[in-house]
């Protein structure tokens, strides 16, 4: 076989060198030096980080990761197992041939892993970019045999680990379907002007705050607009606009939401969500991306019902869990206003690893050692690691996971397993079945709960539940 390829590798690299082209002589050479050290790819990735296209920003980062991970298996360790010496540029015409001959070995070729590796990235979260940045990547491994820096096989085998490098993201970041979750429509207000729309911005979270304001103003001239002042409080606010309005709007991350779903579910009046915080989880899930969704939505009058989980006297949208994550939370907390919000979270995660202890709870009437409770408004996929999106809105099911701590290292095995991608073959962590609620005590008497991001307090013993078809919400 290696004589084979041997052969194959000659006879198709003597082929190159002799073919007179154009494409050959200048386009392909020109395009893979600019693939030299990435710089293509980082040029790439950061045209797409730049645009307001969500799906384009999650394409260029799944790239680059895809890419790190390639780059690192091709060049820091299969050259160094497989010593493959360059093949000579004699026949090469002057004109293609490489500034700087590669001081590397020749199998595989790193640029062509790299190039496979973002382009499968970049297509697994927006198709579309397939075409486009595959037909770049095609170019750029195939100027690697054109300029006599390697053989065909070294080429192949390049583009085989960027294609594992790309797919191998998915083992802790799957893919989120395109559109939103399932939900019963239900009819709601058209509001073609925003008439009896009273919308609340809250500018503390994310981007809300003047474009989204002015976006709004100038798309519906009718909507009242609030933005609370500085020590308002925010429930009170939200509170006394659904007590004059026909639709509550608010423009805020996800625990603003929180705050405004319940409202509106008590007055009994549809919720209209402009998505303008950090993640948008519940914005994404109804497939209001951005404040132009939203305003389409509120003047075709398109809507749905869907359910809320309940927590004691708290509602969530999206998650509600205890343990570990409120540990979390309360440290972001403390020091976001200091450093910022995702380096708090980071420093926060090494704090909360070393320091959090296990908590001791009754967990549907049985009493176990626990690092970790989680419980979604709906059923989330995949399971595992890293649920990223629920099919339905309303499907009368609580998501439940458990972190146990009874086992020897569970918490190093959890965070071990999440990172190799294996978390459910690791015994401390349990995907429950999903229920329609879940019984938690704590024995201590305090019980803290992450509701949508934000810490609450409740009583030592709570029954998280559904309640089916609570509120009326845009999208």
């Amino acid at each position: 076989m290696r004589r084979w390829v041997s052969r194959v590798d000659r006879q198709v690299f003597a082929r190159v060198a002799a073919t007179d082209s154009a494409l050959l002589d200048r386009v392909l050479p020109r395009l893979g030096r600019a693939a030299n050290y990435g710089g293509l790819w980082w040029a790439v990735s950061g045209t797409l980080a730049a645009t307001r296209n969500r799906r384009a920003r999650r394409a260029a980062l799944r790239g680059m990761l895809a890419l790190g991970i390639a780059s690192a298996t091709a060049n820091g360790l299969s050259k160094r197992v497989i010593r493959r010496t360059r093949p000579s540029t004699v026949a090469i015409p002057p004109v293609r041939q490489l500034r700087r001959a590669p001081w590397t070995t020749s199998f595989p070729s790193g640029h062509s892993a790299s190039a496979a590796a973002f382009a499968t990235g970049a297509a697994l979260e927006w198709p579309a970019l397939g075409v486009p940045i595959g037909a770049l990547a095609a170019g750029v491994a195939t100027s690697r045999v054109v300029t006599g820096a390697h053989y065909p096989s070294d080429v192949l085998a390049g583009v085989g680990i960027g294609l594992t490098a790309g797919l191998v993201t998915l083992s802790w970041w799957p893919r989120t379907p395109a559109g939103p979750s399932d939900a019963e429509s239900c009819p709601a207000p058209a509001l073609p002007t925003g008439e009896g729309l009273v919308l609340v911005a809250n500018s503390s979270a994310g981007s809300a705050g003047a474009t989204i304001l002015d976006r709004v103003a100038a798309e519906l001239p009718q909507a009242k607009l609030v933005e609370p002042a500085d020590g308002d409080d925010l429930t009170d606010v939200i509170t006394e606009a659904a007590r004059t309005c026909r639709v509550l709007g608010v423009a805020g991350g996800d625990g603003t939401i929180n705050v405004a779903a319940r409202v509106a579910a008590e007055h009994d009046v549809p919720l209209l969500v402009v998505p303008a915080g950090t993640l948008n989880h519940f914005a994404r899930d109804l497939g209001v991306e951005t404040p132009d969704d939203a305003i389409t939505a509120l003047r075709a009058g398109s809507a749905v019902r869907i359910d809320l989980g309940v927590a004691d006297s708290q509602v969530f949208v999206n998650t509600c869990s205890t343990g570990l994550y409120t540990d979390l939370v309360r440290y972001r907390e403390k020091w976001e206003k200091r450093i910022g919000k995702w380096p708090a979270v980071l420093v926060g995660l090494v704090h909360v690893l070393r320091r959090a202890k296990p908590q001791e709870l009754v967990v549907n009437d049985e009493r176990r050692r626990v690092w970790m409770i989680f419980a979604g408004n709906g059923a989330y996929r995949p399971r595992g690691f890293a649920p990223t999106y629920r099919p339905s809105l309303h499907d009368g099911l609580l998501d439940i996971r458990v972190v146990y701590a009874e086992s020897p290292f569970a918490r190093t095995r959890v965070v071990l397993a999440a990172l190799t991608g294996t978390l459910r073959w690791c015994t401390p962590y349990q995907d429950r079945p999903a229920a329609p609620q879940l019984k938690i005590s704590a024995p201590e008497g305090r019980l803290r709960l992450a509701v949508d991001g934000e810490l609450t307090q409740v009583p030592p013993d709570v029954t998280l539940h559904k309640n089916r078809g609570a509120l009326v919400v845009y999208r």
